[in-house]
């Protein structure tokens, strides 16, 4: 399973941040795009090269978010429209098959399945800052696609705690 490790609340526009492993080490980095018409998250590894753009979707009511590659969507999340009890958003995967991610959004405890198998984990559980949580993902999964899944998810259930 790879485990990474990611900041809550994790981005502010023009804020950059490394996404590392589970010791700590720099894996991918997070560009927090400035002076743009909407919000823009650029995934890079090391070596610059893009893993994933997330895009807020204009006019969307901060209801959606798109993934990107090489221009091209890969992937579009959105906040179920009614779940009770529990927090859910829906992941459209161009070409694939769908995930939905369900649990404690807010305070990120929650899975990512697809088709009822679990794909992913986020929990803070085996963190002592308060401010960090984790991205666990099952050997086999596009973890670029996860990842990016988790920054948007953060950003998307975040901002309806701000005035903006």
């Amino acid at each position: 399973m790879a485990r990474y490790t990611m900041r809550q609340r994790l981005v502010s526009i023009g804020e950059d941040f490394d996404i590392t492993d589970e010791v700590g080490n720099p894996v991918y980095r997070v560009d927090g795009k400035v002076m743009r018409l909407r919000e823009t998250f650029v995934i890079e590894d090391l070596q610059g090269r893009e893993v994933a753009t997330i895009r807020e979707k204009k006019l969307a009511l901060r209801e959606s978010m798109n993934i990107l590659r090489g221009g091209s969507k890969v992937a579009t999340i959105r906040k179920a429209r009614f779940s009770p009890f529990r927090h859910k958003f829906s992941i459209d995967v161009a070409g694939g098959v769908d995930l939905i991610a369900q649990g404690d959004i807010m305070h990120h405890e929650y899975a990512i399945s697809r088709g009822g198998d679990p794909v992913a984990r986020i929990s803070k559980h085996r963190f002592t800052l308060s401010d960090t949580y984790g991205v666990d993902v099952v050997p086999g999964e596009d973890d670029g696609l996860i990842l990016a899944v988790a920054v948007a998810i953060d950003e998307m259930a975040h901002d309806s705690d701000e005035d903006h």
